[in-house]
């Protein structure tokens, strides 16, 4: 399974909206390189923030 996803995939993935994603994305300083974003440093991410539950 691939880990950098474009934010479309990524949108799919954790039941977002694309434009919440590049949002996050900036908002946060998670880096989109070459249109697509490491999917495990987003998650991370939106857990920091409280986003979303932690599963262990």
């Amino acid at each position: 399974m691939a880990n950098h996803l474009t934010p479309e995939e990524l949108s799919k993935e954790v039941g977002i909206e694309r434009e919440e994603v590049i949002r996050i994305c900036l908002e946060e300083h998670v880096p989109i390189y070459h249109g697509k974003i490491d999917k495990t440093l987003f998650q991370a991410q939106l857990v920091a923030l409280g986003a979303t539950p932690h599963t262990h």
